[in-house]
């Protein structure tokens, strides 16, 4: 048997509501065109009455929020409503559906400047908290390395080798090539500038000095930050992305020290030969533009670096290496164990790498040819 369902107002102080009928799918069409043409003004001092409600279902629910919009329906969920028992908790999961469906108030319109203070602000605290987790990496990685170093049986040699060949005996190429090339350039430009005033031979002087202080490693260092870092990056997110970062772990084996340690001792051992070649590469693309445009031979060429460029620049150029190398080392693996489980992730964190790793490296460069200048080195 099919029982109408209905509400209505009783006008007396304070106004009573009867919720009467079965309200369920069966009179979903009466009442919702009920509602939506006799919808009483309701507000929080208005009682409701479910002593005549027969029947109740989801539906009914739906329509009861309708009817009292989803903060009254909420307020007939507590101990003090009359609704039967058994069926709050259905009227308490619709209504909360709707409030997670109803669409949200869209924030006020911030003035330019409060949007650019803001922006200003989370970029300082994300600067300092990736900077914060840095330095706690470096000092975990500086201590497994001092525990290591006196227990040869922890020495990685098998990695350590991989890892030179890696980072190093397969970068050759790149390395050479691009500095040969920069030198060629630096070497152009300078004996095109200096022709015009009679200083050709100067060419010389410039390519020794910008290589052996600065290009070669700087060149280098920015190589190894785009190919050397992504890659430590990428290998140990990939492994804490699949769990295998929880699994040394679980064998009781420290990650620090079988995959952080021989990255770092590897590039430790490869930037500094790395840079060599650089250093040689560009001298050889200068003498190749001096020969071919300036008529200086091979040999007035070495004749005038060594009597004009002292051993101290290439010095200079070859202590930064390790310093860069060791920052390089430290980023990318940092940002390996920064990854979660997700390819996005490791994409993200790649490229955090690279970036961050240039950057360092460069302002280091910076801060390292102040020194020199001030100590007159």
């Amino acid at each position: 048997m099919n029982t109408a369902a209905t509400f209505r107002l009783e006008p007396s102080s304070p106004p009573v509501l009867h919720v009467e009928g079965d309200w369920t799918l069966r009179n979903y069409r009466a009442l919702s065109r009920q509602i939506a043409q006799q919808r009483p003004a309701m507000n929080e001092e208005t009682e409701l009455t479910f002593s005549a409600l027969t029947a109740f279902d989801t539906v009914g629910a739906k329509l009861l929020v309708d009817l009292l919009g989803v903060p009254g329906a909420l307020r007939q969920t507590g101990e003090h409503s009359t609704l039967p028992r058994a069926w709050r908790g259905l009227l308490a999961a619709v209504a909360e559906a709707r409030a997670i469906a109803m669409p949200k108030a869209a924030p006020p319109p911030q003035a330019w400047i409060t949007d650019m203070l803001e922006r200003v602000g989370m970029a300082t605290l994300n600067l300092r908290s990736c900077t914060r987790d840095l330095l706690g990496f470096t000092g975990l990685c500086l201590q497994t390395l001092v525990a290591s170093f006196w227990r040869p049986s922890r020495w990685r040699f098998t990695g350590v080798v991989a890892q030179v060949e890696q980072t190093g005996l397969d970068a050759v190429p790149i390395v050479s090539l691009l500095t040969f090339m920069v030198g060629a350039v630096v070497a152009f430009l300078g004996a095109t500038v200096l022709a015009d005033f009679g200083a050709s031979l100067y060419t010389v002087d410039l390519v020794a000095f910008s290589f052996l202080r600065e290009f070669a490693v700087l060149l280098t260092a920015i190589l190894m930050a785009g190919r050397t870092a992504s890659s430590f990056t990428a290998q140990i997110g990939s492994m804490k992305a699949n769990e295998e970062i929880d699994a040394i772990r679980a064998l009781g084996l420290d990650p620090v020290n079988l995959l952080v340690l021989p990255r770092i001792i590897a590039l430790l051992i490869s930037m500094p030969l790395l840079t060599f070649i650089a250093m040689m590469s560009g001298l050889l693309g200068g003498a190749m533009v001096c020969a071919l445009s300036l008529d200086i031979s091979p040999t007035m060429f070495l004749s005038l670096l060594q009597q004009d460029v002292g051993i101290r620049h290439f010095l200079l150029g070859m202590v930064k290496a390790p310093l860069f190398a060791f920052v390089i080392a430290i980023i990318g693996c940092n940002e390996g164990f920064k990854v979660s489980g997700s390819a996005q992730s490791v994409g993200q964190h790649t490229t955090s790498s690279v970036v961050q790793s240039i950057f360092v490296v460069i302002l280091l460069d910076a801060l390292a040819a102040l020194f020199f200048m001030e100590m007159g080195w």
